[in-house]
Formats: structure tokens, C-alpha cells, sequence
């Protein structure tokens, strides 16, 4: 196969991957907490007979993702906190696996456990967070969670169990094929930090700009067919130089 013709089909190959991460970012604009993927890319040389002067494009399999707060927004209710500067809400991921995220639109389900909008546990210091039959749950800025008895006065609150509030070193995170961010250091390293402060009454938004992403995917299409269309020149190329051989 021809070098060129090789390295224009690499080339769209790897702007396809592209544009399904960028695709599924925007995808993902309104979704509370979420943290935009990136594609890594390397350059490979080309291996064969003669000089290595030529280079194609290679996506990694390592998922990279933006670590930047997404923009917080004021929603008033009770079960929703953001996290006011750096940190992490630790879950228990489906897999039975523990898994961090900045997703604060909390809800109680009907076991009366702690969940993400997703469905997701959410865990305490003590594990997963069980709410009793209350009239009403309160949030603290240090994460702690205290329920008023049903029957009981305003001022009566018990605590039933703290946020597991975390902040590890963001080269210490990956995010998997799941979706999840998980802490990829000793597990005996991610402990909670007491210095982490939460607001309630408010959500954290995805850090994905819809405007970028739209500018993006019409950048990446663009690039895609014109890689398209020099695979289609190398291979006219490739048939007039045989015919000039053959005709000389």
C-alpha cells in the first residue's frame, strides 16, 4: 500500500474517533457534573523498507478528560449540592466499585438511601448514606447530613452520617469506558479532606460549552472529508502513473 494512501486513511480514521468524542460531549452539555472527554493522539512513524520519513496519526486508549468546575447554578432545593472549589463526591459505581464524581443532584430512593440523579450511591465516611423516615434532611457546608425527626421541632436535627468528601492529585484520576472517574493511586491514600466546603441549594453544571462543541464538530467533519478526498487523489495518482508505465 502506498505510504500516503496509508497515512490520509489513519488520518480520517482517527478524525472519526474524534468526532465521536467530541459528539458525545455535546451530548452531554446539560448533564449535571459532567466532565468532557478528550481523545489523545500520538504520532507514529512508518515502518518499512527505506527511511522512516513519514508519520501517522494513533489514538491512545487512555481516556483524558477536563478536569475544570462547570458553572454553578442556584436551584433552591434542599437535596442539591455543588462543591465550592477543588474536590470529589465518592459513589459506589454499579460495578460494586468505588468512583468519584461532582454530580450533587442527590435523591432519596426507596430504601431511603442516598443516590445520584443517576441512581448511583452515594457514600459517607461510614458508607453508604441511609436516611431515615424524617421530615426533613439538611445538608452542612462540611458535608455532613442531619435529618429533623418526624414530629420533632426546627432546631432538633440528628446526624446520620457525613459526605465522603475527597481530593486527590487529578494525574491520580482516570475515567474508564463506563463514564466513572475512579482514584488510581493506593487505595489507602484517598481519605476524606475535611477542608472541602459544599453549597446547597445548588448544582454544578457539565463543563462542556455547546457553542465550542458545535464549532468543533463542524471542524472535525471538514477534516474527515478532506482526508477522504485525498485518499480518493492518491489513488487516481496511483492509476495514471500505471497507465504512463504501461504506455511507456
Amino acid at each position: 500500500m502506498d505510504r500516503a494512501l496509508f497515512i490520509a486513511m489513519s488520518a480520517a480514521k482517527e478524525a472519526e474517533l474524534v468526532q465521536r468524542v467530541n459528539n458525545h460531549n455535546l451530548a452531554n452539555a446539560s448533564t449535571t457534573g459532567f466532565k468532557a472527554d478528550f481523545a489523545a493522539l500520538v504520532d507514529r512513524s512508518v515502518q518499512g523498507p527505506g527511511y522512516p520519513d513519514r508519520s501517522y496519526t494513533q489514538g491512545l486508549e487512555t481516556r483524558a478528560f477536563d478536569t475544570r468546575p462547570g458553572t454553578i447554578e442556584q436551584t433552591g432545593r434542599d437535596l442539591d449540592v455543588a462543591i465550592m472549589g477543588e474536590g470529589w463526591f465518592t459513589i459506589q459505581a454499579p460495578d460494586g466499585s468505588q468512583a468519584l464524581t461532582r454530580r450533587g443532584d442527590f435523591h432519596i430512593n426507596a430504601d431511603g438511601m442516598l443516590t445520584t440523579g443517576d441512581g448511583d450511591l452515594v457514600l459517607g465516611v461510614d458508607g453508604p448514606i441511609l436516611v431515615p423516615p424524617a421530615q426533613s434532611l439538611v445538608i452542612g457546608e462540611d458535608g455532613t447530613v442531619s435529618i429533623r425527626p418526624v414530629g420533632q421541632p426546627v432546631n432538633a436535627l440528628a446526624q446520620v452520617n457525613r459526605l465522603n468528601l475527597v481530593k486527590p492529585p487529578l494525574e491520580q484520576l482516570q475515567k474508564g469506558e463506563d463514564g466513572y472517574i475512579r482514584f488510581t493511586g493506593p487505595p489507602g491514600e484517598l481519605r476524606p479532606d475535611a477542608s472541602i466546603r459544599v453549597g446547597n441549594g445548588m448544582l454544578e453544571r457539565s463543563n462542556v460549552n455547546p457553542v465550542d462543541a458545535m464549532v468543533r464538530l463542524i471542524e472535525l467533519q471538514r477534516n474527515f472529508e478532506m482526508q477522504i478526498n485525498m485518499m480518493k487523489r492518491i489513488d487516481d495518482n496511483g492509476r495514471k502513473t500505471q497507465e504512463l508505465m504501461r504506455n511507456g
